[in-house]
């Protein structure tokens, strides 16, 4: 059956959903420009929503999108294919409908941008090195890990350690490891100090292993060691890990020696402060930065991220450049996969309005985060947001966290509007 390309309609439909139908001027709607060059870099869910926004607001412009991997898989939901609840397939797509919109997908690295030149270096192919101008760069590479931050972690201890934290083999991975792990053994995840990507992730994940366990391994125990005092939803997963799962979960914050400081990958222990813990599966998701690739570019500050104007999502250091999604500095915004979708339609849309010669103007933004507590029943959090006075900030009143006294009913409703939240989002970025 053919495609049926997505509809002005449907465009508009989902900017509104963001706050962004209001600055939908008609002369955005009738006039278009011919000749820009528009180039996307990355291809997850603030890459590829970027450039088909991009691509339908201004349809005569030339967007290239450039993302290494063929297809790309998703993080949110992959914790379900850790504990074996989803298959991997569910969680991969391709960039064919990105193709059939005219966008040009390149599968290549993006090595270096030239600033000055305004030249994205493509990864050399058969002893050539390709370079794309752009008017505009949509950078949302997401993030890199700091390998040297844990003594003794790096990219080899990953195929005994993996992080997981980069979905596809990394996932099956964990998967394969818990599957094979001794009736009574010892799985542990090593939690960053904040700010990673997906803040709620590595409690959704100690929630799914936890019921992997409890059904094929109930005499296993997970512990988490947490460089956190608290972290995003904590009340309501301690309650869910109370309910569901008793002393299956033992969590430790850095006042409670949860700190990991080294691993040993040869011995499967990792150290605290003041102890050795010889583990049986270890899940260690490492410090993390925004991709090398802003760094290259002067994109980055001395945090490792990507200082950004809240108004359009256009670098503070570099013009011409819009950062989205996991690289940026964007508090209260979290790094997550419906931050990055919101990012990039607000970019996208202001982009345009740049191009066009039509003023800026500010916007509300959005973000929901929704984590599985078991296989059928979730929690969320949600805010808004403004950018009108030259930061982002939390609209008072809007927004919230699940109750704490919500039903099971309540809560396999919320695991329902998840699942409808995952189609939504991954038809709009990639079907």
């Amino acid at each position: 059956m053919k495609s049926r390309q997505p509809s002005r309609r449907w465009m508009l439909k989902s900017l509104a959903a963001t706050g962004l139908f209001p600055w939908v001027s008609p002369a955005l709607q009738a006039r278009t420009i011919k000749r820009v060059k528009i180039v996307v870099i990355g291809g997850g869910f603030g890459g590829a929503t970027a450039a088909r926004f991009a691509k339908r607001l201004l349809p005569q412009a030339q967007i290239t999108l450039v993302e290494p991997q063929r297809s790309y898989v998703a993080c949110p939901f992959s914790n379900l294919v850790v504990a074996g609840l989803r298959p991997i397939s569910a969680q991969t797509f391709d960039y064919a409908a990105l193709r059939r919109e005219g966008i040009e997908v390149i599968p290549s690295h993006a090595r270096d941008v030239d600033t000055a030149a305004r030249e994205v270096t493509l990864a050399e192919h058969a002893g050539t090195q390709q370079k794309i101008y752009y008017d505009k760069l949509i950078m949302a590479a997401g993030i890199d890990f700091r390998w040297q931050a844990i003594p003794g972690y790096n990219e080899n201890a990953t195929s005994v350690m993996p992080h997981a934290w980069r979905a596809g083999e990394q996932t099956l991975a964990l998967r394969r490891q818990l599957q094979a792990m001794p009736e009574n053994g010892l799985a542990v995840i090593a939690i960053p100090a904040a700010p990673f990507r997906c803040p709620p992730g590595p409690y959704e994940r100690a929630s799914l292993i936890a019921s992997f366990l409890k059904q094929h391994k109930p005499k296993a125990k997970l512990l988490l060691l947490d460089s956190n005092e608290q972290f995003s939803k904590q009340g309501l997963f301690l309650q869910a890990w109370q309910t569901h799962y008793g002393g299956l979960i033992e969590w430790r914050s850095p006042a409670e020696d949860g700190r990991l400081r080294a691993v040993d990958p040869a011995r499967m222990t990792l150290s605290t402060d003041f102890e050795s813990i010889q583990a049986d599966v270890a899940n260690v998701i490492p410090p993390q930065q925004a991709a090398r690739i802003c760094t290259r570019a002067g994109l980055t500050d001395a945090s490792g991220w990507c200082p950004v104007q809240p108004l359009d999502f256009s670098s503070s250091q570099v013009p011409d450049i819009h950062v989205l999604g996991d690289a940026t500095i964007a508090a209260p915004m979290p790094k997550s996969a419906f931050s990055a979708n919101a990012q990039a339609k607000l970019a996208a849309l202001q982009v345009a309005r740049n191009l066009l010669d039509e003023p800026l103007l500010p916007t509300t933004l959005a973000n929901t985060c929704y984590s599985f507590t078991t296989p059928n029943t979730a929690i969320s959090v949600s805010g808004v947001y403004r950018n009108d006075q030259q930061k982002l900030a939390s609209i008072s009143g809007a927004g919230g966290t699940s109750p704490m006294d919500a039903t099971e009913d309540f809560r396999r409703r919320e695991s329902n509007q998840a699942r409808a939240w995952f189609q939504a989002i991954t038809t709009e970025a990639f079907t």
